[in-house]
């Protein structure tokens, strides 16, 4: 019975090998994450002719070489919730930190907890491309709406008031055409009323435009008027407003990518056409709900998966006190969370009749719950029709 703790960073690892009452077989060591020092690593672990089992933290992806490695060569390996190690390691008096010691706590956590450790699962490629796919997904999101924010500000300073006259169309950036062809509220000016609007609707007419042309071009024509731009119609102006725009669109290509391709892979596993056959859940949301769940068959009931979500609220009780009113522990996946939050506003502004998440939402709504409370009441009813669904269709296939 040996345990191997293994404190990961970036490149390296700290190891040590302990035994039950504490004995250290092999003082903590390091290994570089290359071929021949782990392959050396699960040669001695083999060599010991022992029950072994490695213990190291979940690192994200620092910790996935040390485990692909061992994992390939048949040994033991968990990774253990970089919280819960935090705790089991606080019991010291001493606040005394270094890698060695790390790998000292790890290994000694591996015998106290012996019997509860559970291997990794490998996942199959799809799973992890998906998940890859998804992070990606989330990245090119936010530094979208960054770059949004920022062309919103440059607008501001060079045609003041303008997102609220020109506003895109469904699968047209027309807000972004009118400013790359008229650029600044001084060019517009210098036109005069009556050209602007006849190029105005010359030009929406060719870009295929529903609205009334004429009265928008006065609209616009009128904030020129009253605006006060506060960048100069100049060069410089200019090559910063084109940038922004062109970023903005780079990203938006990004997105629609890394989406588009998700779908495809999601669609090679059995549960893509039944979650995409739910109401309000379309090919921009089932994807990466699969994404972020993973394999179902990896949660021992619906209660571990919305725990994973961290959207649990867990009892708070001691003597004659117990806390009726618990906030949800956030101790979880906080991209699984955001999906269902998206899928829970899906459900409140497409308002599907006799669909069961939503007249769940209503049910908690008429109980007085507020908005944010019904919101979350839904993300766990739709997780636990997903598990039941998709564990269903797992069992019918023998999967």
């Amino acid at each position: 019975m040996i345990s191997i703790g293994i404190d990961v960073s970036k490149g390296k690892s700290t190891v040590c090998f302990l035994k039950p009452g504490g004995e250290v077989l092999k003082t903590p060591f390091e290994v570089p994450h290359t071929k021949n020092e782990l392959n050396e690593l699960a040669d001695k672990i083999i060599s010991y002719g022992e029950e072994a089992r490695v213990v190291l933290e979940n690192t994200g992806y620092y910790h996935w070489q040390v485990v692909k490695a061992l994992v390939e060569r048949g040994i033991f390996v968990t990774a253990v919730n970089p919280l819960k190690m935090k705790k089991f390691c606080s019991q010291n008096l001493r606040k005394v930190k270094n890698d060695r010691i790390d790998a000292i706590h790890i290994a000694s956590f591996g015998l106290t907890y012996w019997q509860e450790l559970t291997p990794l699962q490998k996942s199959s490629d799809t799973y992890r491309e998906l998940l890859l796919l998804s992070r990606q997904y989330h990245n090119a999101v936010s530094l979208l709406i960054k770059a949004k924010l920022n062309l919103g500000n440059l607008l501001d300073q060079i045609m003041p008031g303008i997102k609220s006259v020109i506003k895109d169309e469904k699968k047209s950036p027309k807000l972004a055409a009118f400013v790359t062809k008229y650029k600044h509220f001084e060019y517009i000016s210098s036109m005069g009323e009556a050209r602007f609007v006849r190029d105005f609707c010359k030009w929406s007419q060719k870009q295929g435009y529903r609205v009334d042309h004429e009265r928008q071009a006065k609209e616009v024509f009128a904030l020129v008027q009253n605006g006060i731009p506060v960048l100069p119609n100049t060069p410089t102006t200019k090559i910063v407003v084109l940038e922004a725009l062109r970023r903005v669109h780079e990203l938006e290509n990004s997105r629609d990518i890394i989406l588009a391709q998700m779908n495809e892979l999601g669609k090679t596993l059995p549960e893509y056409s039944l979650i995409s056959e739910m109401k309000c859940i379309g090919e921009g949301l089932t994807p990466r709900i699969i994404a972020e769940i993973g394999d179902v068959r990896r949660f021992h009931s619906k209660h571990a998966l919305i725990a994973y979500a961290g959207i649990d609220a867990p009892p708070y009780q001691s003597g004659s006190f117990n806390a009726t009113e618990r906030h949800i522990t956030k101790r979880g996946n906080k991209y699984l969370r955001k999906v269902i939050f998206e899928v829970s506003m899906s459900y409140i502004q497409h308002k599907p009749e006799g669909d069961p998440i939503f007249e769940f939402i209503e049910k908690k709504r008429s109980e007085g719950k507020c908005g944010k409370e019904s919101m979350v009441a839904g993300m766990n009813k739709f997780l636990r029709i997903y598990y039941g669904k998709v564990t269903e269709l797992y069992r019918n296939l023998d999967l």
